[in-house]
Parts: C-alpha cells; sequence; structure tokens
C-alpha cells in the first residue's frame, strides 16, 4: 500500500502509475475522503477533550451531550475510514524507472539472452507427447480422476523433479556458491544462505489481500466455510511471516526458500496450454523471498535474477532475460523481470520465472517492520523471485535433451542426484 502522504505529493506520478497498470483509481476521491476523514479525527479528539474537562467539573448535562455528538462523529468516522481503506487498496504500486510502459506483454523488452538455441537433426517434439510415450506423464487418467489440466507425473520424471529440488536446494543454501554468484555480477551485497521452509498451502483471504495478491477471487480455490484459500504460489505465505512484527536490521537480509504445492484456477485460460503439464491447475515450485532494507533492495532483485540464470545456466538451458511492462506486471509490483526459456518442441521461449521487486508496498499492509540501529523504524522491502516451477523446467528438460529414439538425457548438473544419465522406455 503506498502512503497517502505519498499520493498526495506525487498525484501525477501515482495516476499515471494506476493508467499504464490497467487500474482505475480516483486520486482526487482518495485525497478528499483522507482529509475529510483527517478532519473528522481533530474533531473527536477535540471533543474527547471536552468530556474529560465536563467530567472534572462535574457537569453531567454537557457530559451526556458530548458523548452522544461523538458517537455520532465516530460511527461517521468508521465509514469514512471503510471508505478511505476501500480506496487505498486499489491503488497499484508506482513503477521503476526502467520499467517499459506499454498495455501489455507485447511492450515487454528483451535485455539479455544466453545460450544457444539447440539444433536437432530430427523434429523436436513436444513434452506431452516425450512423455506420454515415456509414460512418465498421464494426463488422461488425470483428466477421468481429477479433471482437465492434472496430470499425473511418474517414475523417472518424479525422480528428476526431486534431483532438480535438491539441487537448487544446494545452491540456494550455500554461502560460498552465492557468493560467487553475486561477485559475477558484480553485486556488492550482504551475502547470506536461504533458510529451506515448507510453508502452509492454505492462507487465510484477508492475509492474502494484504499480500496484494487476493484480486481475482475467481483465480483461487476458496473455502468460505473455513475461511481459508490455497495459495498460488508458496510467497502467499512467505511474506507473511513477518506480518505485524519488526525485525532488528543486524538480522537482514532475511532469505527464505520455500517448496510448496501451488493451485491456480487458471481462470480465463479456456483452452490455451491444454496440452501436458504447462499450465495445470496444481504444480510444485521453489520460491525465494527476501526482506532487506530500502537501501538494498534493488540489489537484491538483481541478485534473486542472477540465482535464477546460475541454475538455468548449470541446466545448461537457452533463455531470455525480460524486463516485464506495466500493463504485463503484477498489481504490487515496483519492478518485475521474467525469465523465458527455450522450448525446442514449441519453438519458442515460453515463461519459467519472474523476479517481483515490491519495495515497501506489500509490507507497508502487512505491516512488517524494521528497527534501524538508531532506534527508527520503518517497514521491510521485500521481493519474491521464482527458483523454479517444477513443470515447466522439467518440459524445458524434456525438449532441449529429448533424442532422436525418443529419450531424454539428464542433464551433467543433475547426474550427481539420479542414479541414470537417461530417462527412455521401460
Amino acid at each position: 500500500m503506498l502512503d497517502i502522504k505519498f499520493i498526495k505529493e506525487n498525484k501525477d506520478l501515482v495516476a499515471a502509475a494506476a493508467k499504464n497498470k490497467n487500474r482505475e483509481i480516483d486520486v482526487e476521491e482518495i485525497i478528499r475522503v483522507s482529509e475529510e476523514r483527517k478532519s473528522l479525527k481533530s474533531e473527536i479528539e477535540t471533543l474527547n477533550q471536552k468530556r474529560k474537562e465536563a467530567a472534572n467539573a462535574r457537569d453531567i448535562a454537557l457530559g451526556t451531550q458530548l458523548k452522544a455528538d461523538l458517537e455520532v462523529l465516530e460511527a461517521k468516522h468508521a465509514e469514512l475510514d471503510k471508505q478511505f481503506v476501500s480506496l487505498m487498496i486499489k491503488v497499484p504500486n508506482i513503477y521503476s524507472a526502467d520499467t517499459p510502459v506499454g498495455p501489455d506483454e507485447s511492450a515487454n523488452k528483451v535485455v539479455r539472452q544466453w545460450g544457444e538455441i539447440p539444433q536437432f537433426e530430427f523434429a523436436p517434439k513436444e513434452h506431452d507427447e516425450l512423455g506420454k510415450a515415456l509414460g512418465i506423464i498421464d494426463a488422461e487418467t488425470a483428466g477421468a480422476v481429477s479433471g482437465s489440466r492434472f496430470a499425473y507425473l511418474k517414475g523417472d520424471l518424479v525422480l528428476l523433479q526431486f534431483a532438480l529440488l535438491q539441487f537448487a536446494l544446494g545452491v540456494l543454501n550455500n554461502k560460498a556458491t552465492l557468493a560467487e554468484i553475486a561477485a559475477k555480477a558484480g553485486l556488492n551485497i550482504n551475502v547470506t544462505a536461504f533458510t529451506p521452509v515448507v510453508p502452509p498451502v492454505f492462507v487465510r483471504p484477508a492475509v492474502q489481500n494484504r499480500m496484494a495478491r487476493f484480486l481475482a477471487p475467481e483465480d483461487h480455490y476458496m473455502f468460505p466455510e473455513d475461511d481459508l484459500m490455497l495459495i498460488g504460489s508458496a510467497e502467499h505465505t512467505l511474506g507473511p511471516i513477518y506480518m505485524d512484527k519488526i525485525v532488528e536490521e543486524k538480522d537482514l537480509p532475511i532469505r527464505l526458500a520455500g517448496y510448496s504445492t501451488a493451485f491456480r484456477r487458471e481462470a480465463g485460460t479456456y483452452g490455451k496450454d491444454t496440452k501436458g503439464i504447462l499450465r495445470q491447475h496444481q504444480f510444485d515450485k521453489l520460491e525465494m523471498e527476501s526482506f532487506t532494507l530500502p537501501e538494498d533492495s534493488l540489489q537484491e532483485q538483481e541478485f534473486l535474477v542472477v540465482i535464477q540464470e546460475h541454475i538455468l545456466q548449470s541446466l545448461k538451458l537457452p533463455y531470455q532475460v525480460v524486463m516485464v511492462a506495466t500493463g504485463d506486471m503484477g498489481f504490487p509490483d515496483y519492478r518485475q523481470i521474467d525469465i523465458e526459456t527455450w522450448m525446442p518442441g514449441q519453438n519458442k521461449y515460453r515463461e519459467t520465472h519472474s523476479a517481483d521487486h515490491t519495495g515497501n508496498f506489500q509490507s507497508r499492509r502487512l505491516n512488517a517492520r524494521v528497527k534501524r540501529s538508531d532506534g527508527t523504524i520503518e517497514p521491510l522491502h521485500m521481493n519474491d523471485a521464482t527458483a523454479f516451477a517444477a513443470g515447466r523446467t522439467l518440459i524445458s528438460i524434456m525438449e532441449n535433451y529429448q533424442q532422436a529414439d525418443g529419450s531424454v538425457r539428464v542433464p551433467e548438473a543433475l547426474l550427481p542426484y539420479m542414479s541414470i544419465t537417461e530417462i527412455k522406455v521401460k
């Protein structure tokens, strides 16, 4: 949530940010309600002081009248407070100066590419065809059992997923490796290992709303009788860990690596990416979440991105890094960077990773703060980023490492975690 003082002092900037993020807000109405709310609060404080004076003077009649007047003002203030909050939570975060301005993903900007697109002496297949032939993806049976956009992962593909998890956690939990990654990128940051976390997959809707991620109920699996919803990413329950808490400056940065199943209804994607495991209602994911001082947060995002790149380079998967445009970026994001990995079977790059720098936007809503060494207290800055989304990374490996006979080689980086060197028909 933006600070109302910031909104008042930067009306044009806030209005432009909302417009370019395809959001409708009325900045003047927000300011009007804010001022009326502030004025009313001042009146309430004045009446409270007069009540104290009446009580000290034992003026019962005046005290009774002031109490009645106060109840009217407090009821009006409560309504204004609701109105103010409802207006404020609709205001998206502003965006960074280097964010491309555009209505949708067509304005996204490729900033760099890595790796050579593989050349095959045969027509490369898509992952669903490979998976079915190898007996490692069964969407047909899952469709009968659970419906569309579900799949059984089986055999060696499951082992490959957990090899990928062990490899990625090995990177995130190794301070020396992380220091090398940061140094190679020229980043001057305090390098610490990520703490592995298995977070809850349920979150209260009110908490998800404070994360600024609960914007379209139709995208989520809801359980209103329990006041719960399923998360769409581990960040949804990693981010609120410091909700209504104050951490000490000396304890920052805090870096978490959360592995969980994610659930998305994929509303509005009917008929899109229905084959295989690219766009599922259920998938597993390793997510990075970090909490830093404000002055360190932009470099922190760059750190998370180069970690993503290190993982993809270790797997020898070609990719491109993309600055996401205003109309395609998330509501709470100040700066969003995606990575798209080459999918030979589809003959194009597909999004596999995202890195969201939200600044203090989420932390203000969560009331997650840091106490500086000088005693001052201010909101934390937050970043979240994909370490890997299992389905899409498995697709990338299958399509890039496929062989003419339909088998799939295991990437060299994952061989220490596997007992086989290739996945083939049993």
